[in-house]
């Protein structure tokens, strides 16, 4: 299990890692934030980059918020 901080840049050119540090990311996404779809997006790119499962990712705060609280599960 590991928690992590994540600033979102929302409605970017192309989805992507900007900065990582030790248990912070900054993440451009594609998707505005509009109805949860850049949510969704963050939790299928964590998933992708950390080689979990969609159901392995959770957002623990800021559901509408640019900073997160994310949960990975392995």
């Amino acid at each position: 299990m590991k928690d992590l901080i994540i600033r979102v840049i929302t409605r970017s050119s192309k989805t992507e890692i900007v900065e990582q540090k030790d248990n912070y990311l900054k993440i451009k996404l594609k998707s505005a934030p509009v109805k949860g779809e850049a949510n969704k997006e963050l939790v299928e790119f964590l998933a992708k980059h950390f080689d979990v499962s969609k159901s392995q990712v959770e957002i623990l705060k800021g559901l509408t918020s640019k900073d997160k609280l994310i949960r990975i599960y392995s």
